[in-house]
């Protein structure tokens, strides 16, 4: 159902279909002010990007170009040659918050938990210049640093979203 009050405040309104049907060709909508809206594949909403399929999922591609764009701004500024602990604190304070922003309300797989971990751990190989998944283990374990596998699955941020959902 199309909430019209949505569709009014929205410059572009577009159409996207969630469900056993996603891949059906439907009859063109056409809004309040007569202006007919198109189907689209995915939608960016409030910075999570939902796309067309038989459940609801997003798509993190988007999140992790966010990771990387943060990483190389604040790379370009202060060089690869900072300490390591600087780094890893900007890293847990900037780059994996712009990872993460949307994901709480996205279901996610097993397959996109990894791909986020995969993601932080090769900057990690980067930061320490290693490629030896059991060094870049370590360093996490002694710099305290958590994987986004952990701030995803663990019950703080995932409660946190759920329990603000129900005083609404």
């Amino acid at each position: 159902m199309i909430c019209p009050s949505l569709l009014l405040t929205l410059k572009n309104p577009v159409v996207l279909r969630v469900g056993k049907r996603c891949n059906a060709t439907c009859a063109n909508i056409i809004s309040l002010k007569g202006q007919h809206l198109p189907w689209v594949s995915e939608i960016k909403y409030l910075g999570v990007h939902v796309v067309r399929s038989r459940v609801f999922k997003c798509n993190i591609s988007d999140a992790k170009r966010s990771f990387y764009r943060s990483a190389n701004e604040i790379f370009g500024k202060i060089g690869r040659f900072a300490p390591e602990n600087v780094t890893l604190q900007l890293t847990q304070s900037k780059y994996v918050p712009a990872l993460l922003y949307g994901l709480d309300a996205c279901p996610l797989n097993k397959n996109d938990i990894t791909s986020l971990d995969f993601v932080v751990n090769q900057f990690f190989c980067e930061i320490i210049f290693t490629s030896d998944i059991n060094i870049v283990s370590e360093c996490q374990q002694m710099f305290n640093f958590r994987l986004p596998s952990e701030e995803l699955v663990g019950l703080q941020r995932k409660g946190r979203f759920i329990s603000s959902l129900h005083c609404v």
